[in-house]
């Protein structure tokens, strides 16, 4: 074993290998995929010697963040797995309004270290998301329906290139690079070590409104939700989810309306005029919260120690033609954690130099969450085999949940996905750094463990 400067360097058959290799998935479903090498990096200059070392050894390289990819896309077998999960330094400026934050950071730790200067940022809903993934992703996080995907917000990047330099790219010094970085998700050719955040201002305050109804009035509540979207403020963030709903102990369809908004404010009127408003079981009615509230509700949705198996598309269009087609899905959500979202992003402008581009009015997104190995398949099958047959709907997926092995779509727009790759061979052209999935390394295939080999 050669360590790295400050990091370290297992290979397969090393005592500490398993241990490493299954602690790079948050997932209680690990794949049974096998990396020759972690590398665990302390600093950039651990990741300027990990991706020397891979280019010398031949070994194409995953890249973890905050290991909270549902599909464990950092662990593939051969190669290297370069693990930055230690990597959490963050900083703010808060007469520049930015941060500079390394990929593991966590999106508590930052909202801490902004809201005492009054700044926000996007971060991914869960406490657990790394920065690094998500941002890359698109990053669909808190107030994104106002401030739009986090991808938007990156500045500048401090990112390893396959020929192991570091360089600082800027939209002036490397306009293809940061094109590539906002939205490209595991497509990206290049081990970002720190991110450039723009910040914004802190809203005054958070209200937080949810109903839950009776699962038979599921398709009225969500056409209903689905035709409010655009009279609301876009500082409301608007879901519903379907599935079981804990302290009722039934299946219900719930309401979620959370508004960043100026002290005084409230935007979430509306929903007390829903015509159903009188038929709630449980009703939560514009309450202040805070982020670390927030993040707790999250974190309960898909809590840590399950196994989970996520997939979603955009869709748009008459919401009578989408309900009819995802009708299926919702009859048959299984009697556990299991639900189904029905996120109401709207459109938020894309830009030209960010290659995110695949978004629609609604995501509909199921969750698979289970315990016991023996169910994985027939969870896998519900969570992407309905959505497949309701593919004519997609206008494409979102990076941060889906997996192009399990079901394939398009993650950026035609155009943007042939200008991706042309830059990747420019930046790439040998290949280092892995992309996407492909069908091969699907995940329906899962083992807690295998035989390490020796060498």
């Amino acid at each position: 074993m050669h360590d790295l400067p400050q990091g370290t360097l297992i290979r397969r058959g090393d005592e500490a290998y398993e241990h490493a290799r299954l602690d790079a998935v948050w997932n209680e479903r690990k794949p049974s995929r096998f990396p020759e090498v972690i590398a665990l990096a302390e600093d950039e200059r651990d990741v300027v010697e990990a991706v020397r070392l891979a280019r010398r050894e031949g070994l194409p390289i995953g890249i973890r963040s905050g290991g909270h990819s549902w599909v464990g896309n950092g662990v593939r077998d051969g190669g290297m797995l370069l693990d930055l999960s230690r990597m959490q330094q963050a900083s703010v400026d808060p007469v520049a309004r930015t941060a500079a934050v390394q990929p593991a950071v966590k999106g508590p730790a930052l909202d801490q270290l902004l809201a005492p200067h009054g700044l926000f940022f996007p971060t991914g809903h869960a406490p657990t998301v790394g920065l690094g993934g998500f941002l890359l992703g698109g990053g669909y996080g808190w107030d994104s329906r106002r401030l739009g995907p986090a991808c938007l917000s990156i500045e500048a990047i401090d990112v390893v290139l396959a020929d192991g330099s570091l360089v600082h790219a800027t939209d002036a010094s490397h306009p293809d690079l940061l094109w590539a970085a906002r939205g490209s998700g595991p497509g990206f050719f290049g081990v970002v070590t720190r991110f450039h955040l723009r910040l914004h201002e802190r809203p005054g305050r958070i209200l937080r409104t949810v109903h839950s109804y009776p699962l038979e009035l599921r398709d009225e509540v969500l056409s209903w939700a689905y035709d409010t979207l655009e009279s609301l403020s876009r500082a409301v963030e608007f879901s519903a989810k379907v599935g079981f709903t804990p302290g009722l102990d039934r299946k219900t369809v719930s309401l979620t309306a959370t508004a960043f908004c100026d002290t005084g404010d409230n935007p979430l009127a509306p929903l007390e005029a829903a015509p159903f408003r009188d038929r709630a079981v449980r009703a939560v009615i514009a309450q202040e919260t805070t982020m670390a509230g927030l993040y707790d509700a999250a974190d309960r949705l898909t809590p840590a120690g399950m196994r989970w198996a996520l997939d979603g598309i955009w869709a748009d269009g008459p919401v009578e033609k989408i309900l009819a087609a995802a009708g299926p899905l919702f009859d048959s959500i299984p009697d556990t954690t299991s639900h189904v979202l029905w996120m109401l992003w709207g459109h938020y402008p894309p830009r030209a130099d960010a290659c995110w581009s695949s978004q629609a009015k609604v995501y509909l997104s199921p969750n698979a969450g289970w315990t016991d190995p023996a169910e994985d398949l027939a969870h896998e099958r519900w969570a992407h085999g309905e959505l497949a047959a309701i593919q004519h709907l997609s206008k494409g997926l979102q990076f941060s949940d889906n997996n192009l092995a399990d079901r394939f779509d398009h993650g950026l727009s035609p155009s943007n996905s042939a200008r991706l790759e042309e830059i990747r061979a420019a930046y790439d052209p040998a290949g280092l750094f892995r992309t996407y999935m492909s069908p091969l390394e699907s995940t329906t295939a899962y083992a807690a463990a295998a035989p390490a080999r020796t060498h």
